[in-house]
């Protein structure tokens, strides 16, 4: 396709969005719970078309030479497909946020104002090679009333076609509006821009990938974007901390699963405690393989260390490497996270509660724990059923990004024929 006929495209699918939005924000809760539970049935009933489309991903990215962690992203099988049809009967099973009334307010002239939840109105999601994101990111934006346009990445094309058509034709006889979800079925880099572009027709664009992805539609985006680049979590060990407590919850946060952004990627030590408690950590993470990057101080305390480099601070590893830091204060630790982390999620690891609230209250991110893993940054975790995706922005949405923080609110104001100019009234009458 040329770029025009992209354009004009992605353009009808923005029109198409428009106008489901607006019927979808009229739909009852019920009806919605309704609609998902048949996109669930039908996702479960073309089991077979969804894997016979995933396997052509899958030959052609072992063509491409992918990783075997991207491959296992990539793969569905017929328990996958059965999950994410469970995750959608999950969805519409929970509390639907629309018209939920925020705050009442009753003025002195009679008129009353009520702040009510309702749908930003159209969703962008670009994301990639993950093909349960076209379901997840489809049944959450319909469950909060809002219409959405897929853009997926090119190595899971045919899997997500599938099953956004498994969607569709389950959902519209259960009353799903035309153009409620829709996926771009191209993946021409030149459709990231036209959609980033259309604020005509789109409120709010997420992307969810790589960081070259984000920084992409950040620069091109003429609405709203909510996002995350990094993941670079912290955990400050207290001189007061339990350090068995300290050891296991350093452990989990690193190698329970390595690869995801509320993963830690540096440990700050408190510098009275750290001949004691470094030998202990770094005899944990031998055991599970984990290279350890090290400052000055640390290195002068264990052995088979890295020199830390400047980068070690800064970088999200992914990975079974850890950067590890001695700081003289709580003070110390608290400016070295807000200097270098993402804003995504950290921790405090101690028995004194007033340095865990100092701690709680200067740390700017959106999740900040005390003896806690920084795993449980995930909508699931915090009780929100699902999540489209972690967000270190500070509007609208920040961390876990469930039902409630794909809305928006309305005032709506009622009265008996008041009007400002309460004079010109008199007069007239």
């Amino acid at each position: 396709m040329n770029s025009d006929e992209i354009k004009d495209a992605i353009y009808q699918l923005g029109h198409n969005a428009r106008t489901a939005a607006h019927q979808l924000a009229q739909l009852t809760a019920e009806k919605k719970s309704d609609i998902l539970r048949a996109m669930a049935t039908s996702l479960r009933a073309d089991t077979a078309a969804i894997l016979e489309a995933n396997a052509k991903d899958i030959d052609a990215a072992e063509t491409k030479g992918l990783t075997g962690a991207m491959l296992d992203r990539l793969k569905l099988d017929a328990d996958r497909v059965d999950a994410i049809a469970a995750g959608i009967e999950q969805v519409a099973d929970l509390p639907d946020p629309v018209g939920e009334h925020l705050e009442k307010i009753s003025r002195p002239n009679g008129i009353e104002i009520n702040k009510v939840r309702v749908p930003i109105g159209v969703i962008g999601i670009i994301f990639e090679s993950r093909p349960n994101v076209t379901s997840d990111a489809a049944v959450l934006c319909l469950k909060s009333g809002n219409a959405t346009i897929l853009r997926g990445g090119s190595e899971a094309i045919h899997s997500n076609k599938a099953i956004a058509k498994a969607l569709q034709s389950g959902g519209e006889p259960a009353g799903l509006p035309a153009g409620a979800i829709q996926l771009i079925p191209f993946t021409d880099r030149e459709s990231v821009a036209v959609l980033a572009g259309m604020d005509k027709y789109l409120d709010l664009i997420i992307p969810r990938g790589g960081k070259g992805l984000i920084e992409t539609v950040v620069s091109l985006a003429r609405m709203p974007v909510i996002k995350h680049y990094d993941g670079i979590c912290h955990a400050y060990v207290d001189r007061a901390a339990d350090q068995d407590l300290a050891v296991a919850i350093i452990d989990d946060g690193k190698t329970q699963k390595p690869s995801v952004c509320n993963a830690l990627e540096t440990v700050l030590v408190h510098k009275d405690i750290a001949d004691e408690f470094l030998p202990k950590l770094k005899a944990r993470l031998d055991q599970r393989g984990v290279e350890i990057r090290a400052d000055e101080a640390t290195q002068k305390i264990i052995d088979g260390t890295t020199p830390a480099e400047d980068a070690d601070w800064v970088t999200e590893y992914l990975d079974l490497i850890i950067a590890v830091k001695v700081v003289d204060s709580t003070e110390a630790a608290i400016e070295h996270i807000n200097t270098h982390s993402s804003q995504h999620s950290e921790v405090i690891i101690t028995t004194d509660d007033a340095a865990a609230q100092h701690f709680l209250t200067a740390i700017d991110s959106a999740c900040v724990y005390h003896n806690v893993s920084t795993r449980f940054s995930d909508g699931e975790e915090f009780g929100f059923g699902a999540e489209i995706g972690i967000s270190t922005d500070k509007l609208h949405a920040r961390g876990p990004m469930g039902l409630k923080e794909l809305t928006s609110y309305q005032y709506r104001i009622t009265g008996d024929g008041q009007i400002k100019d309460k004079a010109r009234q008199d007069a007239l009458d």
